[in-house]
């Protein structure tokens, strides 16, 4: 007998999405900061490609993944600014763009596949 997959809702697999995002920052900033222990990276890597390939059963791939990888090149950049000690105004200028480029894909979205 064959088990039928349970689908997740639209505004679930967006939480999947935001979440591993999220970690995607974890995991990128650990590679540079000795201060995230490495396990800590290699869990938060596995989980959060975990969570994009979940979002993506239910979101367009291209959506998922611009919106994953632009929350992780937003929250390096901020942590990367924290820790260095400032950002530019021009590079803060371009971070707020992206992130308007991303909550205009998240509105747009229809969340079916394409």
């Amino acid at each position: 007998m064959e088990k039928k997959k349970k689908s997740i809702s639209v505004n679930r697999a967006w939480i999947y999405v935001l979440v591993g995002g999220g970690l995607e920052i974890v995991w990128a900033t650990g590679f540079k900061y000795e201060e995230i222990p490495s396990l800590v990276v290699l869990i938060a890597l596995l989980v959060s490609f975990d969570l994009l390939t979940r979002g993506a059963t239910v979101i367009p791939i291209g959506t998922v993944y611009a919106v994953f990888v632009g929350i992780g090149t937003i929250g390096t950049t901020v942590v990367e600014g924290i820790m260095e000690g400032g950002i530019l105004p021009l590079k803060a200028g371009v971070i707020l763009f992206l992130l308007l480029c991303i909550i205009g894909l998240k509105t747009t979205s229809k969340g079916g596949k394409a």
